[in-house]
């Protein structure tokens, strides 16, 4: 950053412990100053009117007020870059996502006790996190409907004649708001759907029961080889890259233990990459907000063979890190706002 000023960071955290490591982890970055640190969102008000701070880093479960409840007020007074501080457990997972809902920008794991192997690794990663936190675009997600359940289970039609076998949508930061937005507005009548979104174990199952009650397709974890079937949606699970096969004709997801590629597993260029080899050309693939160049590489190359690719526009997304490495690379044939890609997705699917 030069010259430029420091990004300044208040730290809300009723754990004493828990403010001083995330403390230590972001001074250790000279780009960032922690100006401040506070037990409760009371507190929090104050410093907040005090320092101003760049970015927020919030705890989810506190004590005199929670986490959701502070955000929400946080979001609709003065809305600014907030990254939660999660426990990686299914109640976190669905307390998380609920504060994705609410315009937090993304989320990190508590550091735990045996922490202190990992400081750096884990310094690293938080300290990203508030960089893209500080330039990300906050409040271009609307505020969630409560969303009713939508399944009307309808036949799907045999799409055999259809020119696409696949759907394949990448994303990471500002993803899970940015997929559920795009597959509320998509019928069941598609070509089965492949994901890949960057998020832990447990977080991906329950993005994919949310994703589930809230679309006409039927959203799968893909927890083993599942056949892809039109109508259907197939999740990669936190933990395990995820790929795309033929056998005998037909294609099935295939879990890879791998290591990270591009620092991530799953990793959007891993999927990318295995439906290079079993149907680039009638590939519709779709890469969204997202921190870093996941899937940029991946999507270019589905291009040159043929596939149908979009990317989501830098106005639209929370962080323009992978779409915007993918148009710079040449690897997007169109760029379109998040609200216009299920249209484009159903006009290109149904015309002949």
């Amino acid at each position: 950053m030069g010259m430029s000023r420091k990004i300044k960071v208040l730290i809300v955290d009723d754990s004493a412990l828990i403010r001083m490591l995330l403390s230590k982890a972001l001074s250790s970055s000279e780009d960032i100053e922690v100006v401040g640190t506070a037990e409760d969102p009371f507190v929090a008000r104050d410093l907040i009117k005090k320092f101003n701070p760049d970015v927020l880093t919030l705890d989810i479960e506190m004590p005199k007020m929670d986490g959701i409840t502070f955000l929400k007020n946080l979001m609709r007074l003065r809305p600014m870059p907030v990254v939660m501080i999660s426990t990686l457990t299914k109640k976190g997972a669905n307390v998380t996502l609920k504060a994705l809902e609410y315009g937090a920008v993304d989320f990190v794991a508590k550091p735990d006790s045996d922490i202190k192997e990992n400081l750096q690794a884990y310094s690293n990663m938080l300290i990203d996190k508030v960089k893209a936190a500080a330039k990300a675009n906050v409040g271009s997600s609307v505020m969630p409907e409560i969303t009713t359940t939508r399944k009307q289970q309808k036949p799907v039609s045999n799409l055999r004649n259809s020119k696409y076998d696949v759907i394949a949508i990448g994303a990471s930061t500002g993803g899970t708001e940015a997929i559920k937005t795009l597959m509320v507005d998509l019928p069941a009548d598609l070509p089965p759907i492949v994901m890949a979104q960057h998020i832990p174990p447990v977080f991906s199952t329950s993005f994919a029961k949310r994703l589930n009650t809230s679309t006409d397709i039927t959203v799968h974890e893909s927890l083993e080889t599942m056949e892809l079937l039109p109508g259907h949606a197939y999740l990669a699970p936190g933990d395990m890259h995820m790929k795309v096969v033929r056998r005998g004709g037909r294609l099935y997801t295939e879990l890879d233990d791998g290591e990270p590629v591009n620092r991530h597993k799953p990793s959007v260029d891993v999927l990318y990459d295995s439906i290079r080899k079993t149907s680039a050309s009638k590939c519709l693939s779709i890469i969204l907000t997202g921190m870093g160049a996941d899937g940029a590489q991946g999507m270019k190359r589905l291009k040159e063979l043929g596939a149908h690719t979009i990317a989501q526009d830098e106005a639209s997304s929370v962080v323009w890190g992978m779409p915007g490495a993918t148009v710079q690379m040449g690897g997007a044939v169109e760029v379109l706002s998040l609200e216009m890609i299920a249209n484009r997705i159903i006009s290109l699917v149904y015309t002949k």
